[in-house]
């Protein structure tokens, strides 16, 4: 049995539609898809999210985050939509999206969270500056297709700011303008204050903007990235699983902590690295190998392994073999906290 009966068999009509426009690349006029089309806002994935939108725009309440204000809230309901192919047509996501632009400040950024991972936010003592307080917000809005909104063009160029001189972006800037500490499970190869989380939330936003993708500050970080060649099979589909609302969203600093290969894969399709990169091409035979016999991969929870199926096969398809993808990075072993060499 392969995958095409499984897809199509699949309750979500969002689903269903994604697998016809995008594995199948059936036009927009198909009836299928017409008719599919009619039914997405009837999906379980999307009916119950859409009556916890208020009538400013911002989420007030939702059973896909484990804690979170309304920026949050709102922020996490767009990824999903956007996920799921909707954009600025929808009045849900237009008037989530206006919600969001009005919390944005004036220098293009979004304000800290009140705390970040229990440390209290205060000029004197914790964080002044982390990448993640304006990637979350802006990944959700480049999702829903406002990459090119001219305040979206103003948060990236707030990213682009707080970039370190080696092509990542750091934990953030704490008190006394030191930068931040990066812990072993989030640090980088190749990068003394890199922050693996940090520069995947940047990386994500100029992932999903139709120019700056190609730029050299997007190559460059994803070239970083894939210098962490660890391959783990139970975190395979973490992202996609979060999106869906199957697993709950926790941690702020932490919020890219899991090392998911589908999201690398995802990344590096729409970012241009190709399977002429030997890190790559290694992922691809990594996750090729977890493929079950009926041609789904599992998912870390059981109702997300159709949609991380279609996930992997649309990055499969969509990866080049050969370009103008150069890595300059050496492949060195990795470790997240190698042990100290003895003194004596």
């Amino acid at each position: 049995m392969t995958w095409f009966p499984l897809l199509l068999a699949d309750p979500s009509p969002c689903l269903r539609w994604l697998v016809l426009r995008q594995l199948f690349h059936k036009p927009e006029d198909d009836p299928e898809v017409q008719e599919l089309a009619a039914l997405r806002a009837s999906d379980p994935l999307i009916a119950p999210l859409l009556t916890g939108q208020g009538p400013d725009g911002a989420w007030v309440r939702g059973d896909w985050v484990w804690h979170g204000d309304r920026q949050r809230m709102t922020l996490l309901a767009l990824m999903r939509l956007g996920f799921l192919g909707f954009g600025p047509e929808h009045p849900g996501v237009q008037r989530g999206a206006e919600y969001l632009f009005s919390l944005q400040q004036s220098d293009g950024g979004w304000g800290l969270p009140s705390t970040v991972d229990g440390l209290t936010n205060r000029d004197d003592e914790g964080y002044t500056m982390v990448p993640l307080q304006t990637a979350l917000p802006l990944r959700a809005l480049a999702m829903c297709g406002y990459a090119t909104d001219p305040r979206a063009e103003r948060a990236y160029e707030w990213l682009l700011a707080q970039r370190l001189e080696d092509g990542a972006w750091p934990t953030g800037i704490a008190g006394g303008g030191t930068y931040g500490y990066v812990a072993g499970y989030r640090k980088m190869p190749h990068s003394r204050w890199g922050c693996r989380s940090n520069t995947t939330g940047v990386l994500l936003c100029l992932a999903y903007h139709p120019e700056r993708r190609y730029s050299e500050a997007a190559r460059r970080a994803l070239d970083l990235l894939l210098g962490r060649e660890t391959k783990e099979a139970y975190t395979l589909g973490y992202e996609v699983t979060r999106l869906i609302g199957a697993e709950p969203t926790r941690g702020f600093m932490t919020f890219y902590a899991k090392f998911d290969l589908a999201l690398v894969l995802d990344m590096c399709w729409r970012i241009g690295a190709t399977l002429e990169d030997a890190r790559v091409a290694d992922s691809v035979a990594f996750i090729r190998a977890q493929r079950g016999e009926y041609g789904l991969w599992d998912a870390p929870q059981p109702q997300a392994s159709r949609w991380l199926t279609f996930d992997l096969l649309r990055s499969l398809e969509k990866l080049d073999t050969a370009g103008d993808w150069v890595s300059a990075e050496p492949r060195t072993p990795f470790q997240t906290y190698p042990k100290k060499p003895q003194r004596f």
